[in-house]
């Protein structure tokens, strides 16, 4: 039986609509975080509710496949692959809530200069590599070569932020909150590569 194609499926307009709402979620909390919009913080926190059960209405869509029926081959390679996809949205999603959750505190307002820069900078890259990632699965293209190179662009910007906490000298509460808003970004890069590793197992078997 033929790999499915995206938007040929249920399914795979599910995932793609969860790809949608992770990007804009990331999207959306660091503009509430930088530009010190609690109001549109708490949307994203609001809304994290609806990725969770959108993931467990996907999940429970795979699971219907495979034990309505005999599933063997591509077609099972298929649905196991997006049993690994769905739990990484489902993480990324958290770590844009945990974002918008510093939002909500002001925390943006109490940064530093230099510290809102790089956080700047961060955002471009997780924002660029959400976007690749979304555009891979709905074109089923492998991009992991370019995300693993912005991945570490990532890992560099976060070792800036982790010194300029210290180097800043900020109050032990707020330097412990942006230590962890550097650790969010830093994961969020990783399970962009992630999902584009996942992807390339679907862009195999479409082959």
């Amino acid at each position: 039986m033929a790999t499915p194609r995206p938007g040929t499926t249920v399914i795979d307009r599910k995932v793609i609509q969860l790809f949608a709402r992770v990007s804009e979620a990331l999207a959306r909390a660091t503009h509430a975080l930088l530009g010190d919009e609690a109001l549109l913080g708490q949307t994203v926190i609001d809304g994290d509710q609806e990725v969770d059960d959108l993931s467990a209405e996907v999940e429970l869509l795979i699971w219907d496949e495979l034990q309505a029926r005999p599933v063997t081959g591509d077609e099972l390679r298929y649905l196991v692959a997006l049993l690994l996809i769905i739990p990484e949205l489902e993480r990324s999603a958290d770590l844009a809530e945990h974002i918008a959750q510093r939002a909500v505190d002001h925390l943006g307002t109490q940064m530093s200069a230099r510290s809102r820069g790089i956080v700047q900078l961060m955002t471009d890259v997780a924002n660029r590599m959400w976007q690749e990632a979304a555009d891979a699965f709905g074109e089923r293209s492998k991009v992991s070569n370019r995300l693993v190179t912005a991945d570490e662009e990532m890992d560099i910007l976060h070792e800036k932020l982790t010194r300029e906490v210290a180097n800043e000298k900020m109050a032990a509460a707020i330097a412990a909150q942006v230590t962890l808003l550097a650790r969010f970004y830093e994961r969020l890069g990783d399970h962009a590569v992630n999902l584009a590793r996942r992807i390339e197992l679907l862009v195999d078997l479409d082959g």
